[in-house]
């Protein structure tokens, strides 16, 4: 199974997202992200077994993640794979030290993957026809979080869609 660790947007936040993903869609193109499936990747996973996956959800829901808040202050953009995002200006601290742990206490638990750059982001747009988001009003959203998810992504003959397999404790 396809998985990731995320935090996810709470409800207002989400829609809030939701029109800076049709205002960027109106002006770049490309496939638009639903509302449901808006969210900051902290580690992609990739396909894991059903026996490591179970070891996962018991380490999730044990996890304390430290509340924190992140501003979302820019647009962005990943050339070779069309996608246009939002994210901050700055490099976020307490989300690069989070995905640091995180990472840290996966790699114990064999699982590997880590990258070798992490740029917090939330994916607008995938495929997008035109990279322009220069004149797109600058977002100012700010996004306090306390928990993160363990998510299974599944592709069916609806498309893709995610599931919430655990989440950690609050702080």
């Amino acid at each position: 199974m396809r998985l990731f660790l995320a935090l996810e947007p709470p409800e207002a936040l989400r829609e809030r997202l939701g029109e800076l993903a049709h205002m960027a869609h109106a002006r770049c193109g490309g496939r638009r992200m639903p509302d449901e499936s808006l969210h900051l990747t902290l580690a992609f996973l990739g396909e894991v077994e059903a026996a490591q996956a179970a070891v996962l959800v018991d380490w999730v829901n044990r996890l304390a993640v430290p509340p924190g808040e992140w501003r979302l202050n820019a647009w962005g953009r990943f050339q070779r794979p069309g996608i246009v995002w939002v994210g901050s200006q700055a490099p976020d601290t307490a989300l690069a030290a989070l995905h640091r742990r995180l990472w840290s206490q996966l790699e114990e638990l064999g699982i590997t993957g880590r990258p070798s750059r992490y740029v917090p982001h939330v994916t607008l747009l995938r495929r997008a026809e035109r990279l322009e988001t220069e004149g797109l009003s600058v977002p100012a959203l700010t996004w306090r979080y306390h928990r993160l998810e363990l998510i299974q992504s599944i592709t069916d003959a609806r498309g893709s869609h995610y599931v919430s397999l655990a989440h950690s404790s609050e702080r």
